[in-house]
């Protein structure tokens, strides 16, 4: 018998969206999905790398008191299991060198940035050189909008994607980076993974509301270079269902199932072509 996919979903600290996460890794055919609080890593009673995906979804991470998912990245990488030397961000190190995949979505997306999982140039998971910061707007944003992906990028998620419509809501979701230089080798290493676009264009655009928070290069996600990792501001776990969309009695719909869920199957798909 084949091993089955197994996916972990984090919360706790302010994580409000597991619930939607799991249920689109269920959806896109995981047989084992877990949420589990951080707090059971910590005391290892459950270890990430007994899984293939790691899921950390949105939220609040303690309560963005020091800045969008700041407070969590410092005990992602200074946190030890009990009893042990292993700080939690080695064990998510040994998770990546062991081929899994990582898809952070809106304050995951944060976390990874601000841990430096993302965008992992050079194999380097650890050096934090972008970050997401608040919106141009200066309030928060909870709207539709519209991305295109690159198909171009190794992102193992936007596999077979062209546009894809998903809410986003968020008050710091501007993507930045530490210098020109490093926006450019994303550009040109095809890791802008997703972004946001004109909806009559189709163009890749700065205009409010279109690009909801002013992304440099209309950024919504990037991958690392292996594709396994992604990290987005839009939540594809919240359109899993045709009747999550705002228009849903307004619109002909292809399938029952929204379209975020696609990139949960793009995941479960490459976990069973790659690992298992």
């Amino acid at each position: 018998m084949a091993s089955h996919v197994k996916a972990i979903v984090t919360t706790g600290y302010g994580t409000n969206c597991e619930m939607e996460m799991a249920h689109a890794c269920k959806v896109a055919g995981a047989e084992q999905v877990d949420i589990v609080h951080l707090s059971d890593i910590l005391d290892g009673s459950v270890r990430i790398t007994d899984y293939h995906f790691l899921n950390l979804p949105g939220g609040f991470l303690d309560g963005d008191n020091l800045g969008a998912a700041q407070a969590g990245a410092h005990r992602l990488r200074h946190a030890l299991i009990a009893g042990t030397k292993e700080r939690l961000m080695d064990q998510i190190l040994d998770f990546v060198q062991n081929g899994g995949l990582i898809l952070g979505v809106c304050n995951g997306f944060q976390l990874m940035v601000k841990t430096g999982l993302l965008p992992g140039l050079g194999g380097n998971y650890e050096n934090r050189v972008v970050s997401l910061t608040h919106n141009d707007s200066g309030r928060f944003e909870d709207r539709w909008i519209i991305c295109r992906t690159n198909p171009s990028s190794p992102c193992v998620y936007t596999k077979g994607i062209d546009t894809i419509e998903m809410p986003v809501r968020h008050g710091e979701g501007k993507f930045v980076g530490l210098n020109n230089e490093i926006i450019d080798t994303l550009d040109k290493e095809n890791l802008i993974a997703v972004q946001y676009i004109d909806p009559v264009s189709k163009e890749p655009t700065q205009d409010y509301p279109m690009n909801p928070n002013g992304s440099v290069l209309s950024i919504a996600g990037i991958c690392d270079p292996t594709g396994r990792l992604m990290g987005l501001m839009p939540h594809p776990e919240a359109y899993h269902h045709f009747t999550n969309h705002p228009q849903w009695t307004r619109k002909m719909f292809d399938s029952e199932e929204g379209a975020g869920i696609a990139l949960f199957r793009n995941a479960v798909r490459y976990i069973r072509d790659h690992i298992i």
